[in-house]
């Protein structure tokens, strides 16, 4: 399956694409920024458990840190 990619983060999962993009739609919606990033993290926690997205969360700022 090929992944493309969302501002420069992968599409994969837990490469940050995805919620980008869904931050981006639900900021179309009218969200503010803050809120549409808690609503995007509580659906994917409820799609893929605390303890997964805990440990994207924290390669991501593994991988701020390095750039």
């Amino acid at each position: 399956m090929a992944y493309g990619s969302y501002k420069g983060k992968s599409l994969k999962p837990g490469g940050g694409g995805r919620f980008a993009r869904l931050v981006d739609r639900l900021r179309a919606r009218g969200y503010s920024e803050k809120r549409a990033r808690a609503v995007a993290a509580s659906v994917g926690r409820r799609k893929y458990g605390a303890k997964q997205m805990a440990q994207w969360a924290a390669a991501g700022r593994k991988r701020g840190r390095k750039g």
